[in-house]
């Protein structure tokens, strides 16, 4: 299998269109070979099944046209950052060997998201360790690690937002690939319900963010690593 350019892993079907659905199809269009990774079948939801879900999760990954969506069947609202965890992310990583991982917000309500941050964090590095966990394909590590910004992340400001104005109405609908769990409701998730429908909470939000770099939508980002650039001349738009 050819390596990954960009990875994305989420607690579950419909955290990837959410919160970085916009970047995913972006890099797709890009050329890039994009995966997401599952980590749950959503059985627990009070909406829906996890067989619904899963067939939710192929539309919504056909809607944004990447290469490939795996799910690693831990337990729904059961996410846990131990080494058996461990374990079985590292032989997906070094599997697909990801470029770049996405994972979620460093914090959340849901313990599923704070957790997955966790395990995601760990795993990675532990899959560049060739004597951990052996198995069928060598060490690997992940070159970067980005966080997404949950729809309520206090005091996190985003190290990037990327534009994704020209994705955005195809995030939406990969986003509305979820009927059982969006369809008139308010909210989801990290998401906070304020009255609006859900999808106008998706498409005010990244006009938020989009508004931070001139532009009219975008999906922000964290890091804990400093990032390298290698011409300052061609950062991006003005905010003064």
């Amino acid at each position: 299998m050819d390596s990954l350019d960009l990875l994305c892993i989420a607690p579950h079907r419909d955290d990837a269109e959410l919160t970085c659905g916009g970047t995913l199809i972006k890099a797709v269009d890009a050329g890039k070979r994009v995966g997401i990774l599952d980590l749950t079948q959503g059985e627990m939801g009070t909406r829906g099944s996890a067989a619904l879900r899963a067939e939710e999760a192929e539309a919504g990954r056909r809607v944004m046209g990447v290469a490939l969506r795996e799910n690693l069947e831990l337990p729904d609202a059961g996410i846990s950052n131990d080494d058996a965890s461990r374990a079985r992310m590292v032989q997906v990583l070094r599997r697909l060997r990801p470029r770049v991982v996405i994972a979620p917000a460093p914090r959340g309500r849901h313990p599923d998201h704070r957790r997955t941050t966790e395990l995601v964090r760990d795993a990675c590095f532990l899959s560049g360790l060739a004597k951990y966990a052996p198995g069928e394909y060598a060490a690997f590590r992940p070159l970067k690690l980005l966080h997404t910004i949950a729809y309520r992340e206090d005091h996190v400001k985003p190290t990037f937002v990327v534009d994704i104005t020209a994705q955005f109405e195809r995030k939406l609908e990969a986003i509305k690939c979820y009927g059982s769990q969006f369809d008139g409701t308010t909210q989801a998730g990290e998401v906070y319900p304020n009255g609006e429908p859900l999808y106008d909470i998706v498409r005010h939000h990244a006009a938020h963010y989009g508004s931070l770099i001139r532009r009219m939508y975008g999906e922000p980002f964290y890091t804990d690593e400093t990032m390298e650039v290698e011409d300052v001349t061609s950062l991006g738009v003005s905010t003064f």
